[in-house]
């Protein structure tokens, strides 16, 4: 995936921002698609924020696009058996860094750094409240308003754009965990 990204940042300098109107139209019940071209696409659209960070994180965020399409599952804390959100974060950066994190989305808001939402850089936790109670999900920020998440039931891992109005409207908040590169 790494060298797909050198590729990709190749051949597109850097992506253009998109604009919130198409943001707004964006079909958040559809799924990601998974090829690797269209992984590509998306990390080209994360823009020159995935040229930031070190290369730890970087094969971290890596594995965590290589789960696109892993299905949801409540309590769920591997690729064989499915995904909740907090279940995904803890895979990824146990499996991509070492790190032994909460297991909680309310947990994990309560670790790292907390980051204002201007400052978000690629590997930072983004927290949403989605079921009526603060800290209910959470995700990994990708860069250029992009977060991979595993949503809900019935869903997989994806990648959504955290300007469409739903994010926008249940956003709480971010934190940077403690790496050492």
């Amino acid at each position: 995936m790494a060298k797909a990204l050198a590729l990709a940042k190749a051949q597109t300098p850097q992506a253009p921002a998109q604009d919130a109107s198409a943001a707004s139209t964006t079909n958040a019940s559809t799924s990601t698609p998974t090829t690797p071209a269209a992984q590509t696409s998306l990390l080209d659209r994360a823009g020159a924020s995935f040229q930031k960070v070190g290369v730890s994180l970087q094969n971290t965020l890596d594995d965590a696009l290589s789960l696109i399409g892993i299905r949801y599952r409540m309590g769920g804390t591997t690729p064989e058996t499915g995904f909740d959100c907090s279940g995904f974060v803890v895979h990824v950066f146990r499996e991509g860094m070492g790190l032994i994190l909460p297991r909680t989305s309310r947990e994990l808001s309560k670790v790292g750094e907390i980051v204002k939402k201007q400052d978000l850089q690629p590997g930072d936790l983004v927290f949403f409240n989605t079921m009526r109670r603060t800290f209910s999900h959470v995700g990994i920020y990708l860069g250029n308003g992009q977060f991979i998440h595993a949503p809900r039931t019935g869903s997989e891992v994806r990648i959504e754009d955290m300007r469409e109005s739903y994010w926008v409207k249940r956003y709480e908040g971010a934190r940077r965990m403690e790496v050492s590169e």
